[in-house]
């Protein structure tokens, strides 16, 4: 099946802009496109781009899909204290609290003008059902592509770590289970809809032994590694006092760095840290709001993408960044960056481009994701960004990222339409979100039978 769209601004990330031309695809590829008059091919479906901007979909490289059932709660929190108000909860979940949430999640990045989609999942409750498999379900069923990274930890409390003993899981029972989960699932053909990482959830709550023989078997299997790094100065703090480094130190010592890793939030960096990632290109997912939110700070990208380090985009998970739409995290690292350094310090394109090809290179798929090329698989986003309001803004870049995201009209993965006309097409829009809010409140009971209560603030006032 061949479709064409025409009459569209079309901005490929790779290359220079086209302000009125066409997409040519056929099946689940980018066969054609450059600027004018589509060419006539007898059959193919067509559909008219006046007044839209095309950009490669969106790629989320970081996420816990699961914490959509916990929005809203431990609102003054710092991220140890977020974390220590959240894990009894989190330990009550279930595979249909996680069905839902997923779904309510995935949903909601593919209305942003999301494709593909990693989620870093790391507390697997005994006896509470294939929680990993509940969100591949999830996944399949919105229709994204979907990067699972199975999380662990095997350091709580008693062993020195910040999470309670009931919500970390023994080494050799993870290991067998990581090995477990990529097997059975990871694909890692170009066209795949879904492949495997693998995850130790950070440095205060997985040991070293479970780092190290985490990497080994995700180098023996083929597949990436994934974890949380400089978070926070609470962080730099317990790396210091329990292993007598910093977390970059720390993750080079344990064979962490490498253009297989990819690090998710990496806020608190020195300059001969972004040195290391650059030298080792070991790529970060920038999660801008949920920094915010929970008060970590700034990282440092603009330093870091002058420095040649790769950076990618990721909403970070829905409890520590609520409703934030995949678009909004561009938004939110421009100004961000801006307010640190300046009006210079990040355009509009940069910021496209760490949400599109910064993120497909830190999943190891930018020679199948992240622009709009021949060759590339048709992950493609319409967005209306000549609509009445945002008509007042001529770039449609500028109006894509500088302000709220103009409204999606169409998200193709693999040239399959995923969202038209700003509504979801391959599930009940409407059934999806009542899916995460039925998540919400049966995590909470469920946390309720266990005795614990769900709280909005941490602190007494």
């Amino acid at each position: 099946m061949t479709l064409i769209i025409e009459n569209v601004h079309i901005a490929p990330v790779s290359g220079p802009e086209i302000p009125s031309g066409f997409l040519r695809i056929d099946g689940d590829t980018i066969t054609e496109l450059g600027p004018g008059q589509a060419p006539d091919v007898p059959g193919a479906e067509r559909v008219d781009g006046a007044g839209c901007l095309a950009t490669p979909g969106l790629v989320n490289t970081h996420h816990h899909l699961y914490q959509w059932a916990s929005q809203g709660l431990a609102q003054d929190a710092t991220l140890f204290e977020w974390l220590v108000a959240l894990y009894e909860v989190w330990a009550a979940m279930d595979a249909e609290v996680v069905e839902g949430a997923a779904t309510a999640a995935l949903g909601w990045l593919a209305l942003s003008g999301c494709t593909t989609s990693s989620d870093h999942h790391y507390i697997f409750p005994k006896g509470r059902g294939d929680l990993l498999a509940a969100e591949i379900e999830a996944a399949r069923a919105i229709g994204l592509r979907f990067h699972p990274a199975r999380g662990s930890m095997d350091r709580g409390r008693s062993q020195g770590g910040l999470p309670p003993d009931v919500v970390v899981e023994e080494l050799d029972d993870i290991l067998a289970a990581t090995a477990e989960a990529v097997d059975a699932y990871h694909d890692p053909s170009r066209s795949s809809m879904l492949r495997v990482a693998v995850a130790p959830c950070s440095p205060f709550s997985a040991s070293g032994a479970l780092m190290t023989e985490s990497a080994a078997l995700a180098r023996d299997k083929g597949v990436r590694l994934h974890t949380h790094l400089a978070e926070t100065l609470d962080e730099d703090e317990h790396c210091l006092e329990q292993f007598g480094l910093r977390p970059v130190d720390y993750m080079e010592k344990l064979g962490w760095l490498g253009p297989d890793v990819w690090l998710a939030h990496a806020v608190h960096l020195s300059d001969t840290d972004i040195a290391k990632l650059a030298a080792t290109r070991t790529g970060t997912a920038h999660c801008p709001s949920s920094n915010g939110r929970l008060g970590a700070g700034v990282a440092r990208v603009s330093e870091m993408l002058r420095q040649g380090a790769n950076v990618g985009l990721g909403v970070d998970g829905s409890a520590s960044s609520e409703l934030t739409p995949m678009a909004g995290e561009m938004r939110q690292a421009l100004l961000f960056q801006r307010a640190r350094y300046g009006p210079q310090a990040l355009t509009a394109r940069q910021a496209l481009e760490l949400a599109t090809l910064g993120g497909a290179r830190n999943l190891g798929r930018q020679d199948e994701l992240g622009t709009l090329e021949p060759g590339k698989l048709a992950d493609v986003v319409l967005w209306r960004a000549g609509g009445p309001f945002h008509a007042a803004v001529t770039d449609p870049v500028c109006a894509l990222v500088f302000g709220p995201p103009p409204p999606v009209e169409l998200v193709l993965v693999g040239g399959r339409t995923v969202v038209a006309g700003g509504e979801l097409r391959t599930v009940a829009q409407d059934a999806a979100g009542r899916a995460g809010a039925d998540a919400h409140r049966r995590l909470l009971r469920l946390a309720g039978e266990r005795g614990v209560t769900a709280a909005r603030r941490v602190h007494g006032d």
